[in-house]
């Protein structure tokens, strides 16, 4: 890949071409785990070869290759993303009548929605409760890191890692409820 980048840097699009062709999976693959898209995925990887093309003279060799495509098509994606943020529409033929979408006029989902905050409330009390305090703070009370570790009197990097432990923790508790309830019917 040296040999590659080397004369790629010199101007050669085949070379480049073929750095492409090595990197592209795994540079499409990021993509779509950044834009959760198939198209806009393709749209970043797009742009992030042609910044690549544009910057291959600066790239330095300090860090892989690979390395530095990773963090263009990072950038990339937060552009791409950003930009569609401000431009989002919806075409005309998606929009679809108002359906009531209160609880009242849906009773089985009233009834599912009902089954599943009490599973959600029995993970969440199973968990440690410096975890809880956590979880809750953020995921109902909409807290920001630096409200919650003041809250608790921890530093916001501790405050970071329990919401971290404490969402694993009871998205693992739920997917084992779900798979005794699944294995129950």
């Amino acid at each position: 890949m040296d040999l590659l980048i080397a004369a790629a840097k010199a101007g050669d699009r085949q070379a480049f071409e073929d750095l492409v062709r090595q990197t592209y999976l795994d540079t499409y693959n990021l993509a779509l785990r950044l834009t959760a898209n198939e198209e806009d995925a393709r749209d970043v990887v797009q742009e992030t070869y042609l910044r690549a093309w544009k910057g291959i003279r600066r790239f330095r060799g300090d860090a892989q290759f690979t390395t530095w495509l990773y963090r263009i098509t990072a950038n990339a994606a937060s552009t791409y993303l950003s930009r569609r943020r401000r431009q989002r529409t919806e075409p005309l033929d998606t929009i679809h009548d108002m359906e009531d979408r209160r609880t009242e006029a849906r009773p089985e989902e009233a009834a599912e929605s009902a089954a599943d905050l009490a599973q959600v409330a029995v993970a969440l009390n199973g968990l440690a409760p410096k975890l809880r305090a956590v979880v809750v703070l953020k995921d109902v009370y909409g807290l920001a890191h630096e409200a919650i570790g003041a809250e608790l009197g921890i530093s916001v990097t501790a405050a970071k890692v329990r919401l971290h432990r404490g969402r694993k923790q009871l998205r693992e508790e739920l997917d084992d409820m779900l798979a005794r309830s699944a294995r129950a019917v």
